[in-house]
């Protein structure tokens, strides 16, 4: 199993990109739900987004029986090349994403863009009769979630979100396990994602031949506002606020996907965050250290951090805090450390005086009897780790491609998108307002 440095090291790629509002024909809200079709038949699937992690997930979108990629578009020439490199000379490649859309023998898309060009890369997907696969944040801006929402529905398609702990079987282990009350009740959960590397900071390869011959700047820019060519924005585009949501949205957003999956929370109702850039002062404007607090209905708060440079090795993880024990994630790893509640509640009667200290004590015992071999609670753990080598994209993929074939709905759809992705943003919003700032998971919108 490749882990995300490694991987990173071993490939020299990245990007592609613009938004807008659109309307949807009134028609398309007649659209029929196409047929359910055979387990064997092959799904024809095209890349919109050939950077470091559309490369990625198409290696494991392809390790499904029954999918072929037919088409790739990206907006610089040499992912183009490669992606013939990497998957045959007879796939079609484009600069302009429009031109798949048209084909008829796409069946859906995997949409790895900037995040900027995720609503409307999504929405023109579905309007053209296409399921789609979209890469977290499923927004780059508010309004982008109910504009994919409503295309979802109206449309028919299937849209599934890219955050692959939906599907993984640690997750779905955790998820069991909270639910049988192994750590209690739930009153708290810490979740970090440290990187302490160039790269983890998203200091990607600007390759040699770029230039506004090889790459399509303007197609790229889309919705952002208009600038000369720059290399570095092209393909670094994760460090400026025009085209992604920084720290928030690509990283914070998976550890809110696994919160809610684990616990059933459809999100949080308040939101506190604060943070500032420590160390990559390289004229990027996203945070590259943001801390946050989180209130959910449900009675427990959630904490989350990142730090780009954390002096250790890079790692993320979870720490779920119940009444009578802890629960950890740690890589492939769920781990319950289990404590059950004091049988009673002790007491504190020395600073009385001795006749008060005596009847005081009488009292407790008749309430609370001395049992025989009463001891300390005894502490118990338990474990799971999941088969070597298992990787959760490739879970996510199956249960897409499961979905495309038999219309049934997906694991992670439009809405839990959006309420991952809109729950994280709300720290970016905190820290831009300097205040703690409110959100109503039901219906998806700032109060």
């Amino acid at each position: 199993m490749l882990n995300r440095r490694s991987f990173l090291r071993s490939t020299a790629t990245t990007a592609l990109t613009a938004a807008a509002t659109t309307h949807l024909h009134p028609l398309l809200a007649q659209s029929p739900a196409p047929s359910p079709r055979s387990a064997n038949d092959t799904v024809n699937l095209a890349l919109i987004g050939a950077g470091i992690q559309g490369q990625s997930d198409t290696r494991y979108a392809l390790q499904g029986p029954g999918v072929k990629l037919v088409a790739v578009a990206d907006c610089y020439d040499g992912r183009l090349t490669h992606a013939k490199e990497l998957w045959g000379s007879d796939i079609a490649t484009t600069r302009d994403y429009r031109e798949i859309l048209a084909r008829k023998d796409v069946d859906a898309v995997l949409v790895a863009t900037p995040d900027h060009w995720h609503k409307q890369v999504a929405v023109d997907a579905m309007k053209a009769g296409k399921d789609v696969y979209l890469e977290k944040p499923m927004i780059h801006v508010y309004p982008d979630g109910p504009a994919i929402i409503d295309a979802a529905r109206s449309t028919n398609r299937i849209l599934q979100v890219g955050s692959q702990r939906v599907s993984s079987i640690v997750y779905a282990k955790a998820k069991e396990l909270l639910a049988s009350g192994a750590i209690g009740k739930l009153n708290m959960v810490s979740a970090r994602w440290d990187r302490n590397s160039s790269i983890g900071a998203w200091n990607y390869t600007v390759p040699l031949d770029a230039s506004t011959e090889t790459c399509d700047w303007p197609r790229f820019q889309g919705s952002a506002p208009k600038i000369p060519w720059n290399a570095e924005r092209f393909f670094q585009w994760r460090k400026w606020k025009d085209y992604s949501s920084g720290v928030a949205g690509d990283l914070f957003v998976h550890l809110f996907s696994g919160t809610h999956f684990i616990t059933g929370a459809k999100g949080p109702t308040r939101a506190m965050a604060t943070g500032g850039l420590r160390f990559w002062n390289d004229g990027r404007d996203v945070y590259d250290v943001l801390l946050a607090q989180f209130d959910y209905p449900e009675g427990f708060n959630l904490s989350l951090h990142v730090n780009f440079v954390d002096g250790g090795e890079e790692s993320e993880g979870f720490l779920f805090t119940g009444s009578e024990g802890l629960m950890e994630i740690a890589g492939n790893t769920v781990t319950v450390t289990r404590t059950p509640l004091e049988t009673e509640p002790g007491y504190t009667v020395s600073t009385f005086a001795e006749a008060m200290q005596k009847q005081t004590l009488e009292a407790y015992r008749k309430k609370y009897p001395v049992k025989h071999n009463d001891g300390p609670p005894v502490q118990e753990v338990q474990k799971f780790v999941a088969p070597a080598g298992y990787v959760d994209s490739y879970d996510h993929f199956k249960n897409f491609f499961a979905s495309v074939r038999s219309r049934q709905p997906v694991v992670e759809d439009a809405t839990f998108g959006f309420r991952a992705a809109g729950a994280a943003l709300l720290s970016n919003l905190s820290v831009e307002k300097d205040a703690i700032v409110h959100w109503n998971p039901e219906t998806m919108k700032i109060v």
